[in-house]
């Protein structure tokens, strides 16, 4: 019998106890192992057999993109450093056209619930009433008609069909042949459009009993709307045709601006629309420009997509073909500046166009800040004192306006075209600016609206007049009302002043504005002379602006044969007082004006002060004012051609309101009639200051008007803005300035 005791015996008893506990463990962590091995296996089986076929139609499906992706656009600011146009990150929704697919009406219609549940607006141009009674939102839906009148004067008028109206003619659509022809109220042509979406089912137009009727009923019933056949469209049909369109004016071409369908949502709406899973619904971060100011519109102008017929050129500079781009205004300008230089990743999507993974390839580099000449205080009281001087009138009855001004070297300091637009809303109410063909509010009068200068050109004949030795500043000219040089009474051209002014120099020809004393000085200067001296000053010349303009022309043999007109010995005593076919812009007449005064240094005009670094650390560039050439003109008739702008600025009708200015003014009118109606009449003034040292030059243009001294009144109030001590307070003080 064993001893329990014995320690022998106790020590087998360990060993097999631990023998145990051994074999237990192990055959808990084979277990363990044999488990996981199954449960593997098991997912192996889910994934290879049970769901093998949907993964490997996924992966097939996946695909690899390459994206362009812009840089951050370059800042503008007017020359104080206000900031007038600037960036902002948004969420912005955007559409798939072929991710949505077959489900596409579904998913829109959703989405719009959303919209409406959220008070989120979408982006809907059809220029069709959004509630019954159908009707059009502009009188030019389908098309309107575009009068231009070219450098050599010829006025083409041309048939532009809008983007519905473009649309309505594509082959896809088929809602008319020609729209210029085609007689579509708004519900017949929301019938059918949604007939072509699928909205609502094609049906055919009634048939009328009686045969001999047919014609005279389908004409009224037309024109009364009862074949539009639009009772079965709802406004909910309306509400998805509005979106449809905008999807198939980029489909088919009409529209290359990318369809934002909403701008700015929040995260809650986002929510939502993630939740419903909606395919070909993306929530993209997106950099759009924010512009802080309502003013400039014409000169700022705005960005978009590449336009087609400028792919090549961005496409030789690199640019993704999705870049966003200027297209008009600095923006495009100063593009290569302005834009950087655009970066690029790969993606990877999924098979709902969802992106997996990225991974940049290159990264972009932000674009310059330019700093424009432009004073926007300065600019929003041009602009502001533009509309108040036209709303006097009625407006049935307002016309069009234009400024220019200019400092001493040609940088523009303010440029202004009534009617204008704000920049702020400008894609909302793009359709009505194209639409409105009576006031043109898109077309930049102050560079590319050409006027007669009527009397506002007789300084350039005095200069020319005097630096050609033909008179001197003492010499006189009798005026009895009549200049009667030519023996043929029909020859015979009255002053203005039918009484006469009697004897005149030069510097009182100018305060008195005597058409016979530049009728006698114009015929002996001869029209070679004066054309040649306009274009010393920059009349009918470009004055190198980086925006769009136009040259304009000066009266002469050149241009009455470009015309297929003969030009007469006595046509020259009409140029001479800037009649005929003299035609300039407001900035040629305001730079003429500074090239006068400053002792004829002719500059090119020009809106970049300079650019500065993406983070404002430093000054990349700095605008250098271009000299184009230099007149000659002697200090003794610049003198006398000087006083007789500064008595005019002395007489009642001037001095009311110059007196109160805190400088010295010197000023012209000019009254002058149309090309097209010698019943009217277009005035202009121009001025300078301060007298003795001229910092400024002003040129205002009132289409329409009668009274040119009536220009006097805002022309005092833009100069008291310029030269006003608050009118740059709001300046954003530079680099290693003391605040105070």
């Amino acid at each position: 019998m064993n001893n329990p005791f014995d320690p022998s015996h106790i020590q087998e008893e360990k060993a097999e106890r631990e023998a145990r506990r051994l074999r237990l463990r192990s055959n808990l962590l084979i277990a363990l192992f044999c488990a996981v091995l199954l449960g593997f296996a098991a997912v192996l089986y889910q994934t290879q057999i049970i769901n093998g076929d949907n993964y490997l139609i996924n992966s097939d499906e996946r695909d690899l993109q390459r994206e362009g992706v812009d840089s951050v656009r370059g800042e503008i600011l007017d020359r104080y450093g206000r900031v007038l146009v600037s960036n902002e990150v948004s969420y912005n929704v955007e559409l798939d056209w072929d991710a949505m697919g077959a489900d596409r009406l579904s998913i829109l219609a959703q989405l719009l619930d959303i919209c409406r549940e959220e008070g989120v607006t979408w982006a809907d141009s059809l220029p069709i009433s959004k509630t019954a009674p159908w009707i059009y939102t502009t009188d030019t839906p389908l098309f309107y008609e575009s009068k231009t009148e070219t450098d050599d004067g010829e006025v083409e008028i041309k048939t532009i069909r809008t983007f519905l109206g473009s649309l309505a003619e594509k082959e896809a659509c088929g809602w008319a042949k020609d729209v210029t022809k085609a007689q579509l109220t708004a519900g017949r042509l929301l019938t059918t459009m949604c007939q072509t979406f699928g909205l609502i089912e094609k049906t055919d137009p009634p048939r009328l009993p009686n045969r001999a009727l047919t014609g005279t009923l389908a004409a009224a019933s037309q024109a009364s709307g009862l074949l539009d056949q639009s009772g079965s469209v709802t406004q909910a049909d309306r509400e998805l045709a509005g979106v449809l369109y905008e999807l198939y004016l980029r489909r088919y071409g009409v529209n290359n601006n990318p369809y934002i369908f909403a701008r700015g949502v929040d995260i809650t709406f986002i929510t939502k629309v993630k939740e419903h899973n909606l395919n070909g619904v993306r929530v993209e971060v997106s950099t759009s420009r924010r512009y802080s100011t309502s003013y400039a519109a014409h000169v700022l102008g705005y960005t978009g997509a590449i336009p087609a017929e400028s792919l090549e050129h961005y496409k030789e500079l690199g640019y993704p073909m999705n870049a966003t781009v200027g297209v008009a205004g600095v923006e495009l300008a100063f593009e290569e500046n302005l834009h950087g230089v655009s970066g690029s990743r790969i993606m990877e999507l999924d098979s709902d166009g969802n992106i997996i993974s990225q991974e940049w390839q290159k990264e972009p580099e932000p674009g310059d800040n330019a700093v424009l000449t432009l004073d926007i205080a300065l600019q929003s009281t041009v602009e502001d004192i533009l509309a108040q001087y036209a709303a006097r009138k009625p407006e049935e009855e307002r016309k069009p306006m234009a400024a220019a001004m200019v400092d001493m070297t040609g940088g523009v300091l303010a440029l202004a075209s009534y009617p204008s637009y704000d920049m702020t809303t400008f894609w909302d109410d793009y359709a009505d600016l194209v639409a409105d063909t009576v006031n043109y509010p898109l077309y930049n009068r102050a560079t590319q609206g050409t006027y007669a200068p009527g009397s506002t050109f007789k300084m350039l004949t005095s200069i020319a007049a005097l630096d050609t030795g033909t008179i001197t500043v003492k010499e006189t000219v009798q005026c009895n009302g009549r200049y009667t040089f030519y023996s043929d009474a029909g020859s015979q051209p009255f002053c203005w002043l039918h009484s006469g002014h009697g004897p005149d120099n030069v510097t009182q020809a100018i305060t008195d504005s005597c058409d016979v004393f530049y009728y006698d000085v114009g015929r002996r200067t001869t029209i070679t002379k004066i054309d040649e001296y306009a274009q010393k000053f920059g009349l009918g010349e470009y004055t190198g602006i980086e925006i769009p303009e136009r040259k304009g022309h000066v009266a002469g043999p050149e241009t009455s044969a470009a015309y297929g007109q003969s030009w007469y010995d006595g046509d020259t005593m009409y140029a001479a007082i800037g009649q005929g076919m003299n035609e300039f812009t407001p900035l040629q007449l305001a730079n003429y004006i500074a090239t006068l005064v400053n002792g004829g240094n002719h500059y090119q005009c020009h809106l970049l002060k300079e650019y500065k670094s993406s983070d404002y650390s430093q000054v990349t560039e700095v605008y250098e004012p271009e000299l184009m050439n230099t007149i000659d003109i002697q200090p003794e008739h610049l003198a006398a051609v000087k006083q007789g702008m500064y008595d005019l600025s002395k007489t009642w009708s001037m001095a009311r309101w110059f007196d109160a200015l805190p400088v010295e003014v010197g000023c012209k009118t000019g009254t002058a009639e149309t090309s097209s109606n010698a019943a009217s009449t277009n005035v202009l003034f121009v001025c300078f200051a301060p007298y003795d040292n001229p910092q400024v030059a002003l040129c205002l243009v009132a289409e329409g008007s009668d009274d040119s001294s009536a220009l006097a009144e805002p022309a005092a109030g833009i100069l008291a803005q310029y030269f006003s001590t608050d009118s740059s307070l709001n300046a954003v003080p530079s680099e290693n300035t003391l605040l105070r």
